[in-house]
């Protein structure tokens, strides 16, 4: 079980997700992280959703901070230990403090942006436009409309089955634990997608048809980060 240091839910989740070959991931990832790969390739997942409920541990929510959209861009990993988990090359989010708080307790590439989501019924429609830290004006829209539900399989586990993540804090590799109820998947149809997000993050451009799932979503809880193995630094 998860030591929670913070609660939140993440709904009306999108989940985009392109085939990469792992020779093209692997560069960009720290020491002690090798990329994962499912029927032969890495995935990098584009995933738009509604941060709601964020509170610590202790306390209440507080409104205005509580609810903002956000994005990240992201690819699957495991350390030496076997331990499989997330590698996030970029989370945008629409409240600057959470940006700014993401980046100095754990480490992670948060960008401030402009974003919104508006959603009803079956479709939800996502927008961003990134402002701080640069490359300024990297964005994304998206038009999605969600199909029927989806079982659970070995594919959609190895996609968003992902209870840990990784970083790097203090120039040593990090990591930290999530705890959530399995995912309500439907399938999606993505109707419209517009974005550069995915090559801000010093990926190329994706290719071919991604695999799209969306969800209501899930309540989380958060834990605090570790270090993995603090005498190896990045870079």
């Amino acid at each position: 079980m998860v030591r929670a240091v913070m609660y939140q839910r993440w709904s009306r989740l999108t989940f985009v997700h392109w085939r990469y070959p792992a020779a093209t991931v692997q560069p960009l990832l720290p020491p002690g992280l090798t990329v994962e790969t499912f029927e032969g390739t890495a995935w990098v997942g584009l995933v738009l959703f509604l941060m709601e409920d964020v509170r610590a541990a202790v306390g209440p929510a507080a409104p205005w901070l509580s609810r903002f959209p956000e994005t990240n861009v992201r690819t699957y990993v495991r350390d030496e230990r076997g331990r499989g988990g997330i590698w996030f090359f970029s989370l945008d989010a629409a409240r600057l403090p959470a940006v700014v708080a993401g980046r100095v307790t754990y480490g992670l590439p948060y960008f401030w942006s402009g974003m919104a989501v508006r959603a009803a019924a079956d479709r939800a429609v996502y927008r961003s436009r990134r402002r701080w830290p640069g490359p300024a004006g990297a964005y994304v829209s998206a038009h999605v409309r969600a199909g029927p539900p989806v079982a659970a399989d070995e594919q959609v586990d190895f996609l968003t089955a992902r209870f840990r993540l990784f970083t790097v804090v203090g120039g040593a590799l990090a990591t930290a634990e999530a705890e959530h109820p399995p995912w309500p998947l439907h399938r999606a149809d993505l109707l419209h997608l517009d974005q550069n997000l995915v090559q801000a993050g010093g990926l190329p451009a994706p290719t071919g048809d991604p695999l799209v799932h969306a969800s209501p979503g899930v309540s989380v809880s958060i834990g605090g980060w570790e270090r993995v193995d603090p005498h190896r630094k990045w870079p």
